[in-house]
């Protein structure tokens, strides 16, 4: 799904603010749910590639009744599902492409969810208007300033309110992405933050993620007024063989893929 004639992909510094992201998933929006659609579902809530709902895990606490915001919300499946939990949610993401199949999810599925263009680093809500917000895998990964995102959570959530973010697990950047044995040994620092960067044969940045260690996150919550309650790290369960990207059961038993970050606004 990477965009055609990259001059560059691989790991090095970049000047991108988050708008290669944002291009990258208008860009390829169909051809993403194309391939995780099905496992996404229309209306369910999956934290992550080893398959953890928040149905099992209720990480979010009861929302029925409650104002939840997802931030980078893709096709708003998460919200859809939350929805018919009794949420009052809202789907928030910076992708047009990807809001655009939200609104068309919708329509097929029958059931609604507000649908908003927003930066994840400027939410367009009130000061404590908010009692959950989550991203599952969204925003975080792709912009540089990702302490921006969280202090934005905190800012719209009232007193008491959780801030639960997914992300894949820092160690993971020490790893290549590669499902396989290759996958299994260690070939780059986990402390090099450098982030991965496609470049298109203009020189111009196409697609980043940056990378933050275990530490950065933590420090990152703690400076935007937020505090840790849980750190989830799911294990790969049972009869699931599913492979996406670097993700798969040989890996998946032996290192860790993502982390759940559950936080609270005294």
């Amino acid at each position: 799904m990477s965009p055609p004639n990259l001059g560059f992909a691989g790991y090095r510094p970049t000047s991108d603010d988050g708008g290669a992201a944002r291009s990258w998933w208008d860009a390829n929006a169909e051809d993403y749910l194309a391939e995780h659609g099905d496992f996404l579902g229309a209306a369910d809530f999956v934290w992550c590639p080893e398959g953890l709902r928040e149905a099992d895990a209720g990480l979010l606490g009861d929302v029925r009744g409650r104002r939840v915001v997802e931030v980078g919300a893709g096709a708003a499946q998460c919200s859809r599902w939350l929805v018919g939990q009794g949420a009052l949610a809202v789907a928030t993401d910076v992708s047009s492409g990807m809001l655009r199949n939200a609104v068309a999810l919708s329509g097929r599925t029958g059931v609604r969810v507000p649908v908003v263009q927003a930066d994840a680093r400027s939410l367009p809500f009130a000061d404590a208007s908010v009692d959950v917000a989550f991203t599952a895998y969204g925003a975080l990964p792709f912009v540089p300033d990702a302490t921006a995102v969280h202090r934005e959570a905190a800012r719209v959530l009232r007193p008491g309110g959780r801030w639960v973010f997914s992300v894949t697990h820092p160690v993971r950047w020490a790893f290549p992405d590669d499902p396989g044995e290759g996958g299994l040994t260690a070939t780059r620092s986990y402390f090099d933050r450098t982030p991965y960067v496609e470049v298109d044969d203009e020189g111009n940045p196409a697609y980043a993620e940056f990378h933050r260690t275990l530490g950065d996150h933590v420090r990152d919550v703690v400076a935007a007024g937020l505090r840790i309650v849980d750190l989830v790290e799911p294990e790969w369960p049972a009869g699931h063989e599913r492979t996406w990207g670097g993700w798969s059961r040989l890996r998946g038993e032996r290192i860790p893929g993502t982390v759940i970050v559950v936080t609270i606004r005294d």
